[in-house]
């Protein structure tokens, strides 16, 4: 009973998550090894599964491992520049069957529609053409590519037309020119391109690894592509990866997801929770801190009613809170308020009360209060204020902490000192702004 009622619960909080999704294009790109895991049955559910919920699917499939799988089984030696790899008439030929092969497993795992399966009554339309234009790469440092092209164009009035359709695009790893030539370009930049050309709101690049590593192995779970530039990856493939969704972020998309293949479930954790499951990487901050609206009344009141309950912060009605809203701070992640902190000046002492300051359970322990309470501080002192104080019965040591100090009750302004409540017995902390 106790498990069933943890997938209720998480199931309903996909609410918010499945209508934001709904009806928009995430392009998923299905890194090197994806189709020959253990995984990859469940990974097609889980596509199904974003087809059924509404989600406009963009496929990219990689095949690296296997065209080396391929080239060493059949006797043939290939080459890699800087981490490309060369392409002549012998090597292509192979690209062709592997990536001919991958498309042929793919479209019969969209297929499936067994009874008392996931993919039950399914049906998913999937469509593949040329949509893709693609150059020679050229002579690089010297090295003939030959086969080996690049993006030249996308046809996103195609794609878009068969979305339109309900249909799944998949689009292999290989581009053609105008001239009848057949390319073999990198899965990588071709979901770039067309997650760019066809204005998805996501992409999605599942490869082998958790997600992107730092220089001490430990997952980032999530960053601007400020910061993620500031990030020295383990190793040249994860370095590549990280370039790759730094420039989509840049050239116009809002998100970048790098989760695993091999994890079981973790497009849908990474799409469907608040955390996710990998390193999301954003044109602008995940979490952010503003001045509070009146939208922001109910997730203020989710996170300082349990506190008003248990007595640590006073009991406050809806009115009192639509009234003083714009007294309040948020902080934000993906859309919802987890932490906030309310400012009330008293100019004519300059100074100013600090309240209400409450974390969600979730969210506590990572300096989301110290981030908040740094703001207003900041702010008070803009607006030339000399200190602030805090009134608490249960959390002087955390204030002690951040710099303030305890003062007699006689220390606040006139004004507050009418309302203080002797009941409470509160504790008075203040701070002076350097």
């Amino acid at each position: 009973m106790e498990i069933a009622e943890q997938h209720i619960n998480w199931f309903r909080h996909t609410g918010p998550y499945i209508k934001g999704h709904r009806g928009r294009t995430v392009v998923v790109m299905l890194g090197s090894g994806a189709l020959d895991g253990d995984n990859f049955t469940n990974l097609v559910h889980d596509l199904a599964l974003l087809d059924t919920l509404g989600i406009r699917l963009i496929l990219v499939h990689g095949t690296r491992h296997a065209i080396e799988a391929e080239l060493a089984a059949r006797g043939i030696e290939g080459r890699l520049h800087k981490g490309i790899r060369v392409t002549d008439a012998e090597v292509l030929n192979v690209v062709r069957d592997v990536t001919a092969a991958q498309r042929v497993a793919l479209e019969c795992k969209l297929s499936m529609g067994l009874p008392n399966s996931p993919m039950q009554g399914a049906r998913l339309r999937v469509i593949s053409g040329n949509f893709v234009t693609a150059r020679p790469i050229g002579v690089v440092d010297g090295v003939d590519f030959q086969f080996t092209g690049a993006v030249r164009r996308v046809d996103a009035v195609g794609i878009i037309s068969a979305l339109d359709s309900q249909s799944i695009v998949l689009l292999s790893p290989l581009g053609y020119s105008p001239t009848g030539e057949a390319f073999n370009i990198s899965s990588d930049e071709l979901a770039m391109a067309v997650a760019l050309s066809t204005g998805a709101e996501k992409l999605v690049f599942m490869h082998e690894y958790e997600g992107l590593l730092d220089e001490n192995g430990e997952l980032v779970a999530q960053a601007t592509v400020e910061e993620a530039r500031q990030i020295d990856p383990q190793d040249s493939n994860q370095a590549t990866l990280l370039d790759t969704a730094c420039r989509a972020c840049e050239q116009g998309i809002r998100r970048v997801h790098l989760v695993s293949h091999q994890r079981d479930g973790a497009l849908i954790e990474e799409l469907f929770t608040h955390d996710g499951i990998g390193t999301l990487i954003s044109r602008e901050d995940y979490e952010r801190a503003r001045k509070a609206t009146h939208d922001d009344i109910g997730g203020v009141l989710e996170l300082v009613g349990p506190l008003e309950d248990a007595g640590i912060l006073v009991r406050r009605s809806r009115d009192l809170f639509e009234q003083e809203i714009d007294r309040f701070r948020v902080l934000e992640r993906d859309g919802r308020v987890i932490a906030c902190a309310a400012l009330y000046p008293f100019p004519e002492s300059s100074t100013a009360e600090i309240a209400c300051i409450a974390t969600h359970p979730d969210y506590r322990g990572e300096d989301r209060g110290e981030r908040l309470l740094s703001m207003i501080e900041r702010e008070a002192k803009q607006t030339g204020l000399k200190s602030v104080f805090v009134l608490t019965t249960q959390t002087a040591h955390w204030f002690r902490e951040m710099g303030f100090v305890e003062v007699d009750r006689s220390e606040l302004p006139p004004a507050k000192q009418k309302l203080y409540n002797l009941q409470r017995n509160s504790k008075v902390l203040r701070k002076t702004l350097a």
